[in-house]
């Protein structure tokens, strides 16, 4: 994640001699963007984040408006930790020790949790529920698909971060005395699907709608050769079906540790000869786009149409 922007307080503006009227029209040139009352940050700097970055930004402008210590949680943990989610604008999540039904305000949705056990974090200057907690909350309160990217991405080390791995066993050792019996059963499916050999939050999030979708489990990150060696590795193969599927994340041409000394418009055509030998072998490539994820149904069509085989009907979700 790159550098976020600092946060503007209004209330030091003012102090500067600003009135709230200048903020305002600073807002409406663009210049400065509201995150929440009384927080800003640089116009700029904001339209060059991601959107995952942005979500960031609002989780540390919680935390300055609010008065007393807070303890972020779910996807606002998650983002602090750099564990992946899906979906777009979600509240700031936060906890609350007090089991008194008023939970949610401010535009912070406040949950439940004794403090027995617990275990909470000083990360980059917000205290936020442990990697075990934090991805346990999501599985438990999220759909099937959602919870799968985060349990997968807590199976390896994050090397960027100097974080080790976590175990399946460490993650449901984690369960006992936290959720209901149903949150537990929502866990507990989530993790024993879960695949440390999943590349990325694209792929763990296609390889759920697959398996939701009644598809057969592929291999991943399978070997190809061919008569001049290796070719590389696939997301997915079907083996009977003689199928591969790819999923074309935007990040294997843009970010160094993908491209590898190349320029993006290398990487883009290495990938077509890539995928040229792979058909010469008599296999058949499948690919897909974060798009094609969203969109109810399309990845499911673009699958059944490339002949990869099905175990069952499609279920719930």
């Amino acid at each position: 994640m790159k550098e976020l922007p600092r946060l503007i307080l209004a209330r030091e503006h003012v102090q500067l001699g600003l009135t709230p009227k200048q903020l305002a029209g600073r807002c409406n040139s663009g210049a400065l963007v509201r995150v929440r009352h009384g927080v800003y940050v640089d116009g700029a700097s904001w339209q060059a984040l991601e959107e995952w970055e942005q979500y960031r930004v609002r989780v540390s402008a919680a935390a300055q408006a609010l008065m007393a210590p807070t303890v972020f949680a779910r996807h606002s943990a998650a983002s602090v930790w750099r564990i992946p989610t899906i979906g777009r604008r979600h509240p700031v999540y936060a906890l609350t020790m007090r089991n008194d039904g008023g939970r949610s305000r401010a535009g912070i949705k406040r949950h439940y949790a004794s403090p027995a056990g617990l275990e909470v974090v000083r990360r980059e200057g917000l205290l936020v529920t442990g990697r075990v907690r934090t991805v346990l909350d999501l599985a438990a309160f999220t759909t099937f698909a959602e919870a799968v990217v985060p349990v997968d991405h807590v199976l390896r080390a994050d090397r960027a971060q100097g974080l080790p791995a976590l175990t399946k066993e460490t993650l449901l050792a984690g369960i006992d005395g936290n959720y209901t019996a149903a949150a537990a059963r929502r866990i507990r499916v989530a993790v024993e699907f879960a695949d440390a050999r999943s590349g990325s939050a694209g792929e763990s999030y296609g390889r759920a709608l697959m398996w939701i979708a009644g598809f057969e489990s592929p291999a991943l990150q399978y070997e190809m050769r061919d008569h001049s060696g290796l070719v590389g590795y696939t997301d997915y193969y079907w083996d009977g079906a003689r199928v591969a599927g790819e999923f074309d994340g935007v990040v294997k041409y843009l970010k160094p540790e993908y491209l590898r000394g190349r320029t993006p418009s290398q990487a883009v055509v290495d990938e077509k000869l890539r995928e040229d030998r792979i058909r010469a072998s008599g296999i058949g490539v499948v690919r897909w786009v974060w798009d094609e994820l969203r969109a109810d149904g399309q990845l499911e069509r673009k699958l059944a149409a490339a002949g990869v085989p099905r175990r069952r009907a499609r279920s719930a979700q």
